[in-house]
């Protein structure tokens, strides 16, 4: 790469997660891994070093790629704390929320609507409403088949043989019950259902203690735009998503970047926008996509893939929640081809590994074409510069569908 064409040497990354319970080094270890292997494979040096500074958890990353030397910083911008609590309900709190969060989305027509953009993610929301009612299911069947075996006994025990039934299989059914959830890390229906739920509780409005902590990673942000680096880059994935696009609309409201500052760029990966703007009460959440669809002091970019079924593969946020504004310019929707960026071998090793394809934005592809992560977020162009003449895919889906368009409460 000629010298003239760095236009990045220093840069800081805020990556907000989706709803994950777990500890931010995940994040750093997978970094780790995938970035040594996409540098093996695609002939560039990585390398990764401890964070000196302090502030959000987070690590260093030297590249050099083409001949050019960059430095990047990245934060992950933690709210695990807040998704462990939202997950520690009892099995009757789980099935209550079941119940809630299928009104929501079925009595509004919502689910409906969402299903005519993709159907991959509504069958994955689908899911743990079909998996945990298999499970009780499963459930009362055992207990049943325990209270019919105490039946025998009624011969000799009379009346204590119901009893005595009965309690034997109330207690069969509550530990099948016990036992799914305790074994969610094969089901991931508990999860699921508390993934979804938490959105749907509040009807897409976000729960004040989340826009408490949304507020601090709005001030994480405005500090980085206020150092000497060349880009601050922020990164949302899944559900991490829709957090950093109303992050990102306060903080341009309040405090523009500076003329002569920092670059500010959005990175939205694997996004599920649409399961919480169709929601009715998602007001700030629509406002907040149409306002930052038309700034110009900004570069958003969009990645999905349909080899992602956890995903709204190719659906443009924006145009699909029905909020797309005279005037507008973001994001930039494209494809990460995972069939065309994985080997058959390696495609065909994942193919079915669902949740573990909806992380294949943050990993190593073996035949990358356009879309390189480690590229994005440790090399020596800008997010701008590098897709400035990257058109959008011809099949991203832009038509409105959501019922609910409303702005404002």
């Amino acid at each position: 790469m000629d010298a003239t064409e760095q236009d990045v040497r220093r840069r800081r990354v805020v990556y907000i997660p989706g709803y994950d319970p777990i500890h931010p080094r995940r994040y750093r270890e997978l970094y780790r891994k995938e970035g040594a292997a996409q540098a093996a494979v695609s002939g560039y040096a990585l390398t990764l070093k401890p964070k000196t500074t302090r502030g959000p958890y987070g690590w260093q990353v030297q590249t050099v790629m083409e001949g050019a030397q960059t430095e990047a910083e990245i934060e992950v911008l933690v709210w695990s704390d807040i998704v462990r609590d939202s997950m520690s309900g009892s099995i009757p709190a789980t099935y209550l929320q079941l119940l809630r969060t299928a009104w929501e989305y079925i009595g509004t027509g919502a689910l409906f609507r969402l299903m005519r953009l993709r159907k991959g993610p509504v069958i994955a929301a689908l899911y743990p409403v079909a998996m945990l009612l298999a499970q009780l299911a499963v459930a009362v069947l055992a207990g049943w088949g325990v209270l019919l075996l105490a039946g025998l006994a009624r011969p000799w025990l009379g009346w204590g043989a119901d009893l005595l039934g009965a309690g034997l299989g109330l207690a069969t059914l509550w530990a099948v019950l016990r036992w799914c959830q305790t074994h969610d890390n094969r089901f991931f229906a508990y999860y699921l259902m508390h993934d979804y739920a938490y959105s749907a509780r509040h009807r897409g409005a976000n729960p004040p203690e989340l826009e408490a902590r949304m507020a601090e990673f709005r001030a994480t942000i405005a500090a980085a735009l206020a150092s000497d680096v060349d880009e601050v880059l922020v990164v949302g994935h899944s559900s991490g998503a829709h957090l950093a696009v109303s992050i990102l609309a306060d903080l341009l409201r309040q405090t523009p970047p500076p003329a002569h500052g920092p670059r500010l760029a959005f990175l939205s990966l694997g996004q599920v926008v649409p399961m919480v703007s169709f929601l009715r009460d998602a007001h700030r959440l629509r406002a907040d996509l149409a306002f930052l669809s038309t700034r110009p002091d900004l570069t958003w970019i969009d990645v999905t893939a349909p080899g992602d079924g956890c995903a709204f593969a190719l659906c443009d946020p924006v145009a699909v929640s029905g909020v797309a504004p005279p005037g507008k310019r973001w994001p930039l929707v494209f494809s990460a081809q995972f069939t065309r960026s994985l080997s058959p071998e390696r495609w065909k090793a994942l193919r079915w590994r669902f949740f573990r394809l909806h992380f294949q934005y943050l990993c190593a592809f073996d035949r990358p074409l356009d879309y390189d992560y480690f590229r994005i977020t440790a090399g020596p162009l800008s997010l701008a510069a590098r897709y400035a003449q990257r058109p959008p895919s011809a099949s991203r889906i832009e038509t409105p569908v959501n019922r609910f368009t409303a702005t404002a409460a």
